[in-house]
């Protein structure tokens, strides 16, 4: 991981909070519309903060995202805003849209904001990768006519090459799956509550692409979850504990596309490093001070990669690490402790930033003692972004 020179004053240091968190109820498959869903979190969210929703003049959300901000903010009631914005790249985007919100009100150029992700992934027109070009002609030509057709063929062919360097073992992976499938036995609104896994069962449970099984992909979900920010000044006065923002980046390699980084000098060294080197230089919080990370795992071996790019582990380590027991309640480094993707939601990781503010407010259903950092990352294989909390 290569640093950053001649670091500077982050001008976004602890001057802007997550104050309002709301989510709507989670499943494979809900009647509501995306818009509806969109509307019930963000209302749930504000209601949370106890603030109103004409005194929301900010919104960040996806470019996947299907809700457009005029239908949000028509139909919530909000006043006229001053900044909006979307940011790319689907499971790589979540921290940079609460980023671009957050670095909008530190300037001054807005108040209240409100982020939010909704998705009817149990819709089959909704998922993207099923459908088929009659010729490639983008930046899929360098890895589809190869046989990668889904993101997951993708991660699946990064892992091997992690295993043929680092001698890792499936084993040492199904820790991450079941680490959190433990974390979501015990949340009561994880969809997987009340399927426990062992290693018996990851072991027999049918490969999706070699060596990811079923269980090491993140699962098919309906849901929105919504966020509100405000300034770290306008948050000690409102009903929540203040959960500040404390260092933000985003990153994307030299060589890197959509969902593969092939092409780079060491393709495991992905844009997670460049976002690394640029958050940690803006942070008082270092890696080994973090008290609780949120790792983004649609699948299983994207854990691996960051705790490896994010400084957390050393190159070849994260492996054992996991199988070490680091991941869990009483590990070194507590890790997507309401389920994470595989286990509690698929929400493009928004689910991940809501355990983290439950985790630094003290109500969390895995508790960590006393946790006042919290570090969060997206996508390790798309172009990506990372948020450290504080309380």
């Amino acid at each position: 991981m290569s640093a950053l020179k001649n670091p500077v004053e982050a001008p976004i240091r602890d001057r802007t909070a997550i104050v309002g968190i709301g989510q709507t109820a989670f499943a494979k498959q809900l009647a509501p519309t995306e818009l509806q869903l969109a509307c019930q979190a963000i209302r749930a969210a504000l209601d949370d903060a106890g603030i109103a929703a004409h005194e929301v003049d900010a919104l960040g959300c996806f470019t996947q995202e299907t809700t457009p901000e005029f239908e949000i903010a028509r139909n919530l009631g909000f006043g006229e805003l001053h900044f909006f914005s979307q940011v790319a790249h689907g499971g790589g985007a979540i921290c940079g849209a609460l980023g671009q919100v957050a670095l909008a009100i530190a300037s001054g150029l807005a108040r209240v904001g409100v982020v939010w992700r909704s998705r009817k992934r149990g819709d089959p027109s909704k998922r993207q990768w099923a459908g088929v070009q009659p010729r490639v002609g983008d930046h899929w030509k360098w890895s589809r006519p190869h046989g990668l057709l889904r993101p997951a063929d993708e991660v699946a062919v990064t892992m091997r090459r992690y295993m043929h360097e680092y001698g890792a073992t499936r084993d040492q992976l199904a820790a991450v799956a079941l680490t959190q499938r433990a974390y979501a036995n015990a949340n009561p609104l994880a969809l997987m509550r009340d399927k426990p896994l062992d290693l018996a069962g990851y072991r027999a449970a049918r490969m999706i692409s070699d060596p990811l099984c079923l269980f090491d992909n993140c699962l098919e979900s309906d849901g929105a979850i919504a966020f509100v920010i405000t300034s770290a000044e306008r948050a000690r006065d409102l009903r929540q504990t203040p959960v500040l923002i404390h260092a933000f980046s985003q990153g994307m390699s030299r060589e890197h596309q959509l969902m593969t980084d092939y092409h780079g000098a060491d393709p495991l060294v992905s844009s997670s490093a460049a976002t690394a080197a640029n958050l940690w230089r803006q942070s008082d919080i270092q890696p080994a001070d973090v008290q609780v990370a949120q790792i983004y795992d649609a699948f299983s071996p994207l854990v691996l990669f960051s705790l490896e790019n994010y400084g957390f582990c050393g190159r070849g380590e994260a492996a054992a690490f996991a199988a070490d027991g680091g991941l869990a309640a009483d590990g070194r480094l507590p890790t997507n402790t309401a389920g994470g993707s595989l286990s509690e939601v698929y929400l493009h990781g928004a689910n991940l930033v809501s355990e983290g503010v439950r985790q630094l407010r003290g109500t969390a259903s895995s508790q960590i003692d006393d946790a006042r950092t919290c570090f969060i990352s997206t996508c390790d294989s798309t172009p990506n972004g990372a948020l450290i909390l504080r309380r």
